[in-house]
């Protein structure tokens, strides 16, 4: 089941790799913004429960999904951008094992325990 979880996300991290195509950026923007959503783990220095909060924000993928959308409803490049950018970040992260956190600890994901 892991692989196909894998597997799964690399396609969606595929996918977001072509919406970012579609758009109007230079294709450097796409590596120079892809690690951004890690912001998140900023809230982990004031202490667990508030990290997980700000990490799972910036990790979200139906966040990332509303933001992406209200871009091309609002027909705004940059929300787009932004939520392609939220999107493929998750995809990358959760590939490698690295879900949404649960309040007691960074290594406590919703896919399983990271370091095992």
């Amino acid at each position: 089941m892991e692989t196909t979880l894998k597997i799964e996300e690399l396609a969606q991290f595929i996918l977001g790799i072509f919406l970012f195509s579609q758009l109007d950026y230079a294709w450097w923007w796409f590596p120079a913004l892809l690690l951004t959503p890690d912001i998140g783990m900023f809230g982990y220095l004031i202490n667990t429960k508030i990290g997980a909060f700000t990490y799972n924000v910036f990790h979200h993928k139906a966040i990332a999904i509303a933001i992406g959308l209200s871009g091309f409803y609002l027909n705004n490049s940059l929300l787009i951008l932004i939520g392609v950018i939220l999107f493929s970040h998750a995809s990358f992260d959760r590939v490698f094992g690295y879900g949404l956190k649960y309040p007691d600890s960074f290594k406590n994901t919703h896919l399983g325990s990271i370091g095992k």
